[in-house]
């Protein structure tokens, strides 16, 4: 009798911190004396009065390795397995339409509504929140729920495993809802709630005594020390050296931009919640997809993923959520994510369902008009799209006209707010989700392996998280009479130059802790026979800090300088000059390619992006083992094998190389498949604080933290001395 309860015990998942009474189980037990049959539906009806609270999607860290045990509650629940039964008389289960036949061990879970159903198509169906009975649309108390096997030491399972198991071997459970602890003070909409009032400024207050606090310390530690929150401004000549009596056109100088390190110097310490209070907070509004081809593992990965959003977001960041699918409806509106908030916010997320079309414009627009409406601004403020499917709704222009691609009049008003846009899978609309994303300021993540989508979302977080710089502003001007600007290189970002050329600018926007950036401005040198050394640029940034709110100006200008001599031998070309060329010229290539697959053309793209790799492997950055050329032809070789057909090219080529060209010309990660492990090649722009909460998120473990030491990103080489 002892193995049989052991084996159903380990059947029932009652080994994983549940404590059962042993005299009261032995004394609902059967005899010896009694049949298998008869055993094994016992043990399980008595297993099934006992259950311990529902635990959230997002990951727990209890300190220490014990598993307390949880008051056992009454069940009203039957959980039956069925071995040896007798056969069941024409039932049949109504999620999957076939006969509930007992034996081959299959389980049979009957609900506190009396409706039963296979036990593995409903905790399918219900496993991620949804508490309602999909016969009698009864609400229960009481839901089946599938907890993982663990396949670590210690008994940990891994929270996002990218290749979870779909069969029968998660160990089955049935546990309790847990009840509400709800603030009485905060206005709750209920998840089913339609009506939403016509102005979205219910956002709660800030907490303006924290934010004042922020300010002072800054300004305390500024005093100390004046490098604090200093960006690091860099420039690089194409060549140090030009003979007098020779002009050269098209001169190519490199600004380089590093913004400061977080504050204390480690990335580790900005998500902490002891020290949360040394970066800005951050206003989030992530629109989530829920439409039916959602369904299934797809909305559970989705809601484990916002899970561990939810879960580090410190009490200063307030986040709102959007749900889509035919319509939109926001689920909450902005809300701190202080212990409460975060209950309540996984609570909501937890229970949406899929179902519906795909509506990504009425999405965006609830999600711009959370942003425009909101009485209170936190420093930091961003937006985040999810979708699986096509847009099968219409945008409609200002003028009245309908058009796919109007997106730009659904974004908020006023100061840009990035959306960081990911297609989930290989049906997504990835052409208007790139377009939304550049519009805005954004990044466009491909999401191919599902069990990726979680690792994406920490990359994003990871980086809003710990903005250190705002509203960057490069300006520059020639520093010789005779000198003009040709043209300024920066990708997506605005730039400007005066009609007379003598002056220019680059918007560089915000930056991460550690983020870089490389802008290429080419000039035209003149002859000049005066002198032995030429200024030919003089280069200033200025900034916004977040946390104060100061307007930043570095106090000297750079200047960049070259030697004219009379004769000079053998030049040698920058090697940061260089290589940010290549990576200029592979980012045309890739958007020219993308232009001619787009026309059908997939020979001539594929030509272009091989002419690219062959022109790149002979430059000098190549011949030195450049590890960004190395990225740079391997990601090129790759979107080769993506247009190697027009059903390839559909169903991932495309969503590929609009995310590469989404992260070369904002200079920023996005994901691409795997391309969010710090040692993939394509990651090319990942910050250290980026690449520390990857790294939770790939080891953050149910019941245990994770123990391993964090990474640090696999950077390029570092720069070399400026001239």
């Amino acid at each position: 009798m002892g193995s049989k309860w052991r084996k159903a015990k380990l059947a029932l998942g009652m080994n994983m911190c549940l404590y059962v009474p042993h005299q009261k189980l032995e004394d609902s037990l059967p005899s010896s004396s009694s049949s298998s049959s008869a055993s094994s539906t016992s043990i399980a009806n008595v297993a099934s009065r006992f259950s311990t609270d529902a635990v959230p999607l997002s990951p727990v860290s209890p300190s220490g390795n014990d598993c307390r045990p949880t008051t056992p509650t009454p069940s009203s629940s039957g959980f039956r397995v069925s071995k040896s039964s007798p056969k069941s008389s024409k039932r049949t289960c109504s999620i999957c339409l076939t006969a509930m036949k007992p034996g081959q061990g299959h389980a049979i879970f009957t609900a506190e509504c009396s409706h039963s159903f296979h036990f593995h198509c409903i905790t399918s169906n219900v496993k991620h929140g949804n508490q309602i009975c999909p016969v009698c649309r009864g609400k229960w108390k009481e839901i089946p729920f599938q907890s993982p096997a663990s396949d670590l030491p210690n008994g940990r399972s891994r929270i996002n495993p990218a290749d979870w198991p779909r069969d029968d071997a998660w160990t089955t459970v049935v546990r309790r809802l847990p009840s509400p602890r709800l603030d009485p003070t905060r206005q709750i909409s209920s998840l089913f709630h339609t009506s939403e009032p016509g102005t979205f400024d219910d956002d709660e207050v800030l907490d303006l005594q924290h934010e004042t606090t922020e300010e002072n310390v800054f300004a305390n530690d500024a005093t100390k020390n004046n490098s604090i929150g200093a960006i690091e401004v860099k420039t690089y000549p194409e060549v140090s050296a030009i003979p007098r009596a020779t002009c050269h056109n098209n001169f190519a100088i490199l600004i380089h931009l590093k913004a400061p390190h977080p504050s204390g110097g480690r990335s580790e310490t900005m998500f902490s919640p002891t020290t949360q209070n040394s970066r800005a907070p951050v206003d989030l509004v992530t629109v989530l997809d829920v439409s039916g081809s959602m369904a299934g593992t797809k909305i559970a990965l989705l809601k484990r993923a916002m899970g561990f959003v939810i879960q580090h977001l410190g009490p200063s960041d307030r986040l709102s959520v959007i749900a889509f699918s035919s319509t939109a409806r926001r689920l909450f509106p902005l809300r701190r994510m202080t212990e409460t908030g975060r209950q309540e916010a996984l609570q909501a997320v937890n229970s949406l369902t899929s179902n519906g079309g795909t509506n990504i414009a009425e999405g965006l627009r609830k999600a711009a008009k959370v942003i425009g409406d909101r009485k209170w601004k936190n420093p930091v403020g961003s937006i985040i799209l999810l979708s699986d499917g096509q847009d099968t709704y219409t945008v409609t222009s200002p003028s009245g006209a309908h058009s796919r691609t109007d997106y730009r009049s659904l974004l908020p008003e006023g100061p840009c707010i990035p959306v960081h846009a990911f297609g989930f899978g290989a049906d997504h609309d990835a052409s208007s989700m790139h377009s939304i994303s550049d519009i805005s300021g954004g990044t466009f993540s491909f999401i191919e392996a599902e069990g990726v989508i979680q690792d994406a979302f920490a990359q994003c977080i990871g980086g809003l998280l710990s903005v250190v710089v705002q509203e960057a502003c490069l300006k520059f001007q020639c520093a010789h009479p005779n000198l003009v600007i040709n043209s300024i290189k920066a990708g997506s970002y605005r730039t400007s130059m005066a009609a007379d050329a003598k002056t220019g600018s680059i918007d560089a926007g915000d930056l991460y802790a550690e983020e870089e950036r490389d802008f290429l401005v080419t000039v035209n040198v003149p002859v000049d026979e005066s002198c032995d050394e030429m200024s030919l640029l003089e280069v200033q940034c200025i900034y916004r800090d977040p946390i104060s709110k100061e307007i930043v100006s570095l106090d000297e200008a750079n200047e960049v300088k070259i030697q004219r001599p009379t004769i000079i031998g053998q030049t040698v070309v920058s090697m940061e000059v260089d290589r940010q060329r290549n990576r200029l010229r592979a980012a045309e290539a890739m958007a020219e390619a993308r232009s001619a697959a787009e026309h059908g053309d997939l020979t001539a793209a594929v030509s272009l992006l091989e002419s690219c790799r062959r022109a790149l492997s002979e430059t000098i950055s190549a011949q030195a083992g450049d590890r960004l050329c190395i990225a740079l032809c391997a990601e090129l070789k790759e979107m080769q094998e993506r247009m190697a057909n027009r059903r390839v090219y559909e169903s991932s080529g495309r969503a590929y190389v609009l995310s590469g060209l989404s992260s070369h010309s904002w200079q920023r990660a996005t994901a691409r498949g795997d391309s969010t492990n710090s040692t993939s090649l394509v990651q090319a722009y990942q910050t250290p604080t980026m690449t520390d909460m990857v790294t939770r998120s790939q080891t953050m473990f149910f019941g245990n933290p994770p123990q391993r030491k964090l990474r640090q990103t696999q950077s390029f080489p570092a720069h070399p001395e400026a001239r």
